[in-house]
């Protein structure tokens, strides 16, 4: 039998009160999870949607979690980013300072992210031969 999961992901995003927003971020968390099984990965919500990160954050470390990633599901560092993330993350590392907790780059810094999209729209955008 598989020990503990002891390593945390959490896809943190804005959220929306149309439900159907989060779709494709309940996929996107189907995948990783799927490519992770050794982690415990789930999402969260900066508002309008279930669960907030702080809960996530608790779940995670009530699951065993001492380290857990944070992958701002945000196109750029904006004033969620930069403004709401840090007190949300001080408040979480004063309450659990046992667990160690690292922010993932946003999605346009990811490795490859802007030639991936270029290249997609280069080739969607195609003229017609």
């Amino acid at each position: 039998m598989p020990g503990p999961r002891t390593h945390g992901l959490i896809l943190f995003a804005h959220g929306a009160r149309d439900a159907r927003w989060g779709q494709t971020l309940r996929a996107l968390r189907e995948t990783v999870a799927a490519r992770r099984p050794q982690s415990r990965v789930e999402l969260a919500f900066l508002e309008f949607q279930a669960p907030t990160l702080t809960d996530a954050l608790a779940d995670a470390v009530t699951a065993g979690c001492m380290r857990i990633d944070i992958a701002p599901v945000f196109w750029a560092s904006g004033g969620h980013i930069v403004n709401d993330l840090p007190p949300m993350l001080d408040a979480f590392r004063r309450s659990a300072p046992q667990v160690q907790v690292n922010v993932l780059p946003v999605l346009s810094e990811l490795p490859g992210m802007v030639d991936f999209i270029a290249d997609a729209l280069h080739v969607l955008a195609a003229p017609p031969t």
